[in-house]
């Protein structure tokens, strides 16, 4: 009766080593299971915050880009209005020049055809005297 109660409880220690091996091989099976789920998530993450961060850059890339061609549009605006507004100054001063030249010419016509006027007028006054004389 002893040896068959020390050979059951051989049996169950043999059962159990068994079972505890079995239990052990589950769950390093389940942990080395849970650890690449994890992994994966961990992998997932990295790739999200990746593409998030690399949209962000881009984003702000393209609003970088934006402000630096407001800034060019806004120069070139300025440019241009100092342009039109040389360009405008430019011409009055050369319609000023020119009206002064056209007053400068037409006073020089002026006093060269008083000069014939006058040159004309005392010939004939020298000619009417001539003419007095005559007769």
């Amino acid at each position: 009766h002893e040896r068959e109660h020390e050979r059951e409880i051989s049996e169950l220690a043999a059962k159990h080593i068994e079972e505890m091996e079995k239990l052990r091989a589950e769950l390093k099976e389940e942990q080395r299971h849970l650890l690449d789920e994890l992994r994966q998530q961990m992998e997932a993450t990295h790739r999200a915050e990746q593409e998030q961060a690399q949209l962000q850059s881009q984003t702000l890339h393209s609003l970088e880009l934006e402000a630096l061609r407001l800034t060019l549009n806004n120069m070139h605006t300025s440019q241009l209005e100092l342009t039109q507004s040389n360009l405008r100054k430019e011409k009055e001063t050369a319609l000023v020049e020119l009206r002064e030249m056209l007053n400068d010419k037409r006073a020089q016509e002026v006093a060269i055809l008083q000069s014939r006027h006058q040159l004309e007028w005392e010939k004939v006054k020298e000619q009417c005297l001539k003419e007095k004389e005559d007769l």
